[in-house]
């Protein structure tokens, strides 16, 4: 079996086609839609493309990425936030520390979906926003069987303990918002 886990690039991960294709405004508007959230944990932040657009709303942004030389470059566009080595379901942090947890991307490549959602919920106050690749074939992206399916997705989720679930087909993408408490 292909390794999951993203071992393109780094410069791949700002290329102008895939920014384009993330909706990079029209995600962090959905993520902080209804809710008033001052801090953020961008988990598989890699060159931290999410986490500077959190900070532009003036969010206190945290990010963890498992690949130390992908913090580096998050650490040279975002010098002041706090960026550490950590896999999405061994998050180093508190209990209800941040308003949002965002995972974008990342999910479709942990070991265990599973145990990373039940992590993200532990340490989210108000809600987990997940950016994901569509269920189809692609260019783009990972290949079919990496990628996850919202029925999927909203299986782990409640098996996660999310009490909602919300879907919501971008153009490019594939957004769940999730209740954290």
């Amino acid at each position: 079996m292909q390794d999951k886990q993203f071992n393109g690039a780094a410069e791949q991960l700002r290329s102008p086609a895939r920014l384009t294709l993330m909706e990079i405004a029209r995600v962090v508007e959905l993520s902080l839609e209804n809710i008033s959230a001052h801090t953020v944990l961008d988990v598989g932040t890699g060159t931290a493309v999410f986490a500077e657009a959190f900070a532009r709303m003036g969010l206190d942004v945290s990010g963890v990425d498992s690949n130390p030389q992908l913090l580096d470059i998050a650490r040279s566009y975002l010098p002041h936030a706090d960026f550490q080595v950590a896999c999405a379901d061994e998050l180093p942090f508190k209990d209800k520390e941040f308003d949002l947890v965002f995972l974008g991307h990342v999910l479709h490549e942990t070991p265990d979906p599973l145990s990373a959602l039940k992590d993200a919920r532990r340490v989210a106050r108000l809600r987990v926003a997940i950016l994901e690749w569509p269920y189809y074939s692609e260019e783009q992206g990972p290949p079919l069987a990496h990628r996850l399916s919202p029925s999927i997705l909203s299986k782990l989720a409640r098996q996660a303990g999310f009490p909602g679930i919300e879907h919501i087909n971008l153009e490019h993408m594939d957004f769940y918002r999730l209740v954290a408490v």
